[in-house]
């Protein structure tokens, strides 16, 4: 059995989320796992553990385990991707790693598409493997399950015991088909299962996978990109990986033989892949920092409907005192959501933020709450490539 690395915690807000370093390689490699697995105490029992050394033996390799998962600390509701990429930052700055490759699997794919698209600034390049762009099927996606089809998936994975070889061999989930009959590889999964999550975690996921699509930031991805995929994923279709690679500017695909979707199944081949090419963006002077002009935002923009009138009705007193207390509340949700105010004028507020979603319940909480003020607000969100100017 390999000894396990060290663990530590970063702080991420209030939640303190597990992460080592292992390896000494001249450049930062992190990898965002799939699912709950935990990538700090029981993979290392196993197969997983000759994939994370092979990543060690060329990087400074940076893993952590996801907010509500592994040695990290249980949370209550689903993590949206926003918050997710915030613990990747808080782990990023832990280990002192300004800048990194990063590698997202399965389910980690599209946070680390998100959080390349928008910190460009910290992402040397991203490598995705058994990946997809979205989780929500549509014409332009149809691998994806609809939203008829999720109900029935969800009922169906917790009628079914939570790391049972089920979830390996393709009668619930094709993680681990072609080793899916070893008793020891059953039993180390179980308890790896286990050990990762409790219950209400794997329901937590599930239902937060419903609503994952990072569509929109294909085209942000400036980092050199690697697409990597099993031609026989059952998990993960072989078209998921192509939509990923014709879409994402400069991306290369690489078609590996096989069937599995987890990683810790024949890890070579794609061990190799992966250095070959981070080897070379690091070779060709690739990595050094290069501020960015162009990043992933949502920006939000609110004003007083009809101010006008109101500050005639009330006079300006009385209107000065309003627009006060109405430019506390917004800063004080801005500071709650996460958003940077960029500008002010008059009534409205200008400002930025890192995904949508939060956007989205600042901009709600702002028409909300200011209402007590006997005020209307109006909002209007736009998610999309910014530039930044000073």
């Amino acid at each position: 059995m390999v000894q396990p690395p060290e663990v530590r915690f970063a702080r991420s807000g209030e939640t303190s989320v597990a992460y080592s370093v292992v390896g000494d390689g001249p450049f930062d490699l992190v990898f965002v796992g799939g699912w709950v697995l935990s990538s700090l105490e029981q993979a290392w029992e196993g197969p997983a553990a000759e994939f994370f050394e092979g990543l060690a033996s060329f990087s400074r390799l940076i893993l952590f385990d996801k907010r509500g998962t592994g040695l990290s600390d249980r949370v209550s509701g689903i993590p949206d991707l926003e918050t997710r990429m915030d613990d990747v930052r808080a782990v990023m700055d832990a280990a002192g790693s300004t800048r990194a490759a990063v590698m997202g699997f399965s389910e980690g794919g599209p946070m680390t598409l998100l959080f390349a698209a928008s910190y460009p600034e910290r992402v040397a390049a991203t490598v995705l493997f058994g990946t997809g762009a979205s989780y929500v099927g549509d014409d332009d996606y149809p691998w994806a399950p609809t939203e008829a089809e999720w109900d029935s998936i969800i009922e169906q994975q917790a009628a079914v015991e939570t790391g049972s070889p089920e979830w390996l061999d393709g009668r619930l989930l094709a993680w681990a088909p072609t080793i899916a009959d070893d008793p020891a590889v059953q039993q180390w999964w179980r308890r790896w299962v286990l050990t990762s999550a409790s219950p209400a975690a794997h329901a937590a996921l599930r239902q937060m996978n419903r609503s994952i699509d990072v569509r929109h930031t294909l085209g942000a991805i400036h980092a050199p990109t690697l697409v990597l995929q099993r031609a026989g994923d059952a998990l993960n279709e072989a078209d998921e990986s192509r939509y990923l690679a014709e879409r994402i500017p400069a991306a290369e695909l690489v078609m590996l033989p096989g069937e599995d979707h987890a990683y810790f199944v024949d890890p070579e081949p794609v061990v190799a892949n992966v250095g070959d090419f981070l080897t070379r963006v690091w070779d060709r002077g690739e990595w050094d920092v290069v501020e960015p002009d162009r990043v992933l935002a949502t920006v939000l923009f609110t004003d007083i409907v009809d101010s006008t009138t109101q500050m005639a009705e009330l006079g300006d007193s009385a209107w000065s005192e309003v627009l006060g207390r109405h430019n506390a509340y917004i800063r004080r949700q801005l500071a709650r959501f996460s958003g940077k105010e960029i500008s002010t004028a008059g009534d409205s507020f200008f400002a930025r933020f890192d995904g949508p979603a939060r956007a989205i319940r600042c901009a709600s909480a702002i028409v909300e709450g200011v209402r007590e003020l006997g005020v209307e607000v109006r909002a209007g969100l736009h998610t999309g490539e910014c530039e930044l100017v000073d």
